[in-house]
């Protein structure tokens, strides 16, 4: 299992960035002159997630550093699996973290770029047209520590290929039949170098050429043109392409290309409690496993901004997470933290009893509702007080109360007074039971003198807790996450069956004109945000977005 990675925290150091070093050595021996050119080039097959943000910030936020240029750039070269809605989303994830390209690119711009450089490989005796399946190159490529075997169709004339890649691309050959392919080294130590396929026949209609093409590039081939065309500097990739970077610079080299851009690889964001991979996360979708690629249990950007995460608060992890070779494992509590630091000073507070007791003070008028004031955020004073009703009748959360207290429980139990939050102090006196001996009620008095905001100056009490008035108290939706991903017995991850409880709770009666997308943090409870999708004039629906106490050790 990897390591679990601690990166500093804000004032403290965090990990060095070992690519803007490579960066700044290239900017002092002017290898590419004055010019810092990067790109974010997802392919559009499924929705990004939280390790592609750490992509995103690295590639614009680079670009903004040496007042260089980021373009996103869509690598669609495998029609089968992409669709628009993909790049839309995309687009609009880009966006939501705060970022703009400078071009707006799609690989299958390309396309005819990359057939005539494909033929030139076959002119200059580089590729060659091949008939084995695929389960026969897999038997000729050798192993680790064996040489593959070549081809029967190596030898091929130039002429040969040449007519052959021409009628591939006219449609007279079945998916699979025939590929082109690099001649490099079957005998290579690295396997990526044996002979690659560089295009493959796939008769699928593409999302942006339509039917114009029936053969397509492979990702290894058409990602360095790609970067070549646009005049990349630092193509930044992923520590999984480290291995096929020789291909990448064989690619250029052939094709002669001045001054070509470098690929760079750095680890990828691995997270606990989280699975990364697109595959998976799209089987979650199509197997109804989760309501959807924005479900805000999913690891995605659009399920994190459903959520509640703000793109301020992804910003900041990737920043503090830093950038390595080495792969590691960084804890979840980390993204949590830098959400609670963010909400803390932003978002006002509000009072919501999620399991209700119901508290009767029996001194009080029965037909008298007065307002209380209370402060909308106790980190910033500026955000000013709130109304809120208070009257005879009020719940409390049922763990303000114990018949027989523990020691030092300072809330609720006979005998016992408290402040109401903004209130009065309140002394339990009774406790009234059902048949079964449930508590269902407590009889309180209140002290009118203790006023919050009076001046009162009299006894002290240690404890104060929540409440809403139930005459005019609203019901709200509460959606609960745990992790969607949990370790069984042996240390696997598997879905956790409770990642997601729904139930009813009371909150202030402000809460029924709540607009969908607002954030609040519930008095004691943690974070929450109006769901996007679920809340309206009538169904106030929140979603946790993290509790208030953190587990993150700086």
């Amino acid at each position: 299992m990897a390591e679990i990675e601690k990166p500093g925290t804000n004032g403290e150091q965090t990990a060095s960035n070992f690519i803007h070093n490579i960066i700044e050595k290239d900017l002092e021996n002017q290898t590419y002159g004055n010019r810092v050119y990067t790109r974010f080039p997802p392919e559009p097959n499924g929705y990004l997630h939280i390790g592609h943000a750490k992509s995103i910030c690295l590639n614009f936020s680079t670009a903004q550093k040496y007042n260089g240029k980021c373009n996103l750039r869509f690598d669609d070269t495998n029609p089968v699996k992409e669709d628009t809605e993909y790049v839309e989303s995309i687009e609009a994830d880009v966006k939501w973290l705060g970022f703009q390209w400078d071009k707006l690119l799609f690989a299958s711009d390309y396309f005819d770029k990359m057939y005539e450089c494909a033929v030139a490989l076959i002119q200059k005796g580089k590729a060659y047209v091949c008939d084995l399946t695929a389960e026969e190159m897999k038997q000729h490529r050798g192993t680790l520590t064996e040489p593959g075997k070549e081809s029967p169709y190596r030898t091929r004339s130039v002429q040969e290929n040449l007519e052959l890649f021409e009628s591939m691309k006219q449609g007279q050959f079945k998916d699979g039949e025939k590929v082109l392919r690099a001649k490099i080294d079957m005998s290579s130590p690295n396997i990526n170098m044996r002979d690659p396929v560089i295009y493959r026949i796939a008769h699928a209609e593409h999302h942006n050429t339509g039917d114009k093409w029936c053969i397509y590039p492979m990702y290894d081939y058409a990602h360095p043109i790609e970067d070549a065309i646009e005049g990349i500097t630092h193509s930044i990739c992923t520590l999984e392409f480290e291995d096929h970077r020789p291909l990448y610079d064989w690619v250029l080299k052939e094709l002669e290309w001045e001054q070509p851009p470098q690929q760079i690889e750095f680890a990828r964001l691995n997270l606990t409690n989280m699975v990364m991979s697109k595959r998976y996360l799209k089987a979650l979708v199509d197997d109804g496993n989760v309501d959807g690629w924005d479900d805000p249990r999913m690891p995605t950007i659009a399920g994190l901004r459903r959520r509640g995460f703000t793109p301020e608060a992804i910003r900041d992890f990737c920043e503090r997470i830093g950038v390595s070779k080495a792969n590691s494992m960084v804890d979840i509590a980390l993204l949590e933290h830098c959400i609670r630091e963010d909400l803390k000073d932003k978002v006002e507070s509000r009072m919501v009893v999620m399991n209700p007791l119901k508290v009767v003070i029996t001194n009080y008028p029965e037909d008298v509702t007065e307002e209380v004031d209370i402060e909308n955020s106790k980190e910033d004073e500026a955000k000013g007080i709130r109304k809120v009703p208070f009257s005879r009748e009020l719940y409390v959360e049922r763990d303000d109360f114990m018949e027989i207290p523990e020691k030092k429980y300072f809330r609720l139990f006979p005998g016992n007074e408290v402040r109401f939050k903004g209130a009065y102090f309140i002394t339990c006196q009774d406790v009234v039971k059902d048949d079964d001996g449930n508590v269902t009620e407590l009889r309180c008095t209140y002290d009118p003198e203790t006023r919050s905001g009076s001046g009162f100056d009299g006894r002290k009490v240690k404890g104060t807790i929540h409440w809403v008035d139930a005459k005019t108290a609203v019901k709200i939706k509460i959606r609960s996450y745990g992790y969607l991903m949990i370790e069984d017995e042996k240390g696997e991850n598997i879905l956790n069956p409770d990642s997601l409880k729904e139930f009813e709770a009371y909150g202030e009666p402000a809460l029924l004109h709540t607009a969908a997308g607002t954030r609040y943090q519930f008095f004691r409870h943690g974070y929450y945000i109006a769901d996007e999708a679920l809340t309206n004039d009538s169904d106030k629906v929140f979603n946790q977005i993290v509790d208030l106490k953190s587990s993150w050790k700086k």
